[in-house]
């Protein structure tokens, strides 16, 4: 029962993101534009230090993880559609645990972010990025495990909103500067100490590395370290997802 009802949530999401073909499209406009303006505009301006790749290899981890977080954190938005269409309580006063139905949403929302950031991928490599099979190969786990972590903040933050206005406002007041701070446009080393130290504190920082890490052997944080802190990150928005939607009525 349990299995069942976690594929028939998951389901659900996919086909939702499917179908908003407009959705699809229109999420590629702003790595193209990251591509065309940081990537190929700024190429030859930008030296990185300590670093024998390109500017545009070099942000192209940090913009499939761009990809990742905008829609890991904004199918969260799914917990608001449904509770104004009365899904959400159907789901709530069915016989299954509050746990399947998290589970259900965060491997739906996590498999639309992975395919997000496939295309993304994909675009890059349009754009010159050489992805050996190897790399794309630990890629997909280290991008599922992150897109599961930042969907679970998604939900929470979905639960504890009202409306979709308000999810919009936290949405933006905390994916923007989770993005900016991660390192994704640019070395951590060459930030301020402030700034560096709430980049240290970001999760999607670790992320970044590892996924740079694994493309273009090319760090400022230990592969180890950074793997552990998404997964404690992924393991500790699992549980506190699970706790908002328990007390959810």
């Amino acid at each position: 029962m349990e299995i069942e009802a976690i594929y028939t949530i998951w389901l659900r999401e996919i086909k939702r993101y499917l179908r908003a073909k407009e959705r699809i499209i229109s999420s590629l406009a702003m790595p193209i534009f990251w591509f065309l303006i940081f990537g190929s505009g700024m190429n030859m301006a930008l030296r990185l230090k300590d670093a024998e790749v390109q500017y545009s290899d070099y942000i192209a981890p940090g913009i499939i993880a761009m990809a990742l977080l905008f829609t890991s954190v904004s199918s969260g938005v799914s917990v608001i559609w449904d509770r104004e269409f009365g899904f959400l309580k159907e789901m709530l006063v069915a016989p299954i645990s509050r746990t399947s139905i998290v589970v259900g949403k965060s491997l739906g929302g996590a498999t639309t972010a992975l395919i997000q950031g496939l295309l993304i991928l994909g675009l890059s490599a349009l754009f010159g990025v050489k992805f050996s099979l190897s790399s794309i190969l630990m890629l997909l786990p280290l991008m599922l495990l992150i897109s599961i972590g930042f969907v679970n903040l998604g939900l929470i933050i979905g639960s504890l909103m009202e409306t979709l206005e308000g999810f919009q406002l936290i949405m933006n007041f905390v994916v923007m500067p989770l993005f900016f701070l991660s390192g994704a446009l640019f070395p951590i080393v060459n930030l301020p100490h402030a700034l560096r130290v709430l980049s240290l504190l970001d999760p999607l920082t670790y992320g970044v590395e590892a996924m740079r890490k694994v493309v273009l052997g090319v760090s400022y944080l230990p592969i180890h370290l950074s793997l552990f802190v998404v997964f404690v990150f992924t393991a500790l928005t699992s549980i506190l997802g699970s706790i908002a939607f328990s007390r959810k009525q």
